[in-house]
């Protein structure tokens, strides 16, 4: 088995989900659950099909997203992962409870714009992901007046009252 580290190649300020799932209705499925959670979204989705033909599955509504999604989704090559682009102004947090709710997701491994990595596992039957690595590290603990800027910042952009 070999250990492999592959890069989420987007735009710097783009947000993605990542996460595992099961069945082939997925690519259906989570367009309808990211449709239905926010209407006039942007995105693109790809599904790695793990068995029959084994195809990157793609939708979305943003053509530019849907082929962002198919690059990364063929670059990671682990089965039954998905992949979610989200357009300029859409983020995770409103998406996040609607994809964990559709019946085939079985994790969800980040949700972020940080620079990427996936760990992967490549053994001779295929592809799997051990985890992310998202952002970097702590840099020290925030002081008075970064707890400020924290809820300044959540209120600003309307996450808190």
């Amino acid at each position: 088995m070999e250990l492999l580290s592959v890069k989420i190649d987007k735009p710097e300020a783009t947000n993605f989900i990542l996460g595992q799932t099961h069945f082939i209705k997925t690519v259906e499925d989570v367009h309808e659950a990211l449709v239905g959670a926010v209407p006039g979204i942007k995105f693109g989705l790809a599904f790695c099909e793990a068995s029959g033909k084994c195809l990157v599955r793609v939708s979305g509504t943003d053509p530019a997203m849907v082929e962002l999604a198919q690059k990364n989704a063929l670059a990671l090559g682990a089965g039954h992962t998905f992949i979610v682009f989200l357009g300029d102004g859409f983020f995770p947090v409103n998406v996040l409870n609607a994809l964990k709710m559709v019946p085939e997701v079985c994790r969800i491994f980040c949700a972020t714009a940080n620079p990427t990595e996936v760990v992967i596992a490549q053994s001779e039957q295929g592809r799997g992901i051990l985890g992310v690595v998202d952002g970097f590290p702590p840099k020290g603990v925030e002081a008075e007046a970064d707890v400020a800027w924290r809820k300044g910042l959540l209120r600003q952009i309307g996450y808190k009252l």
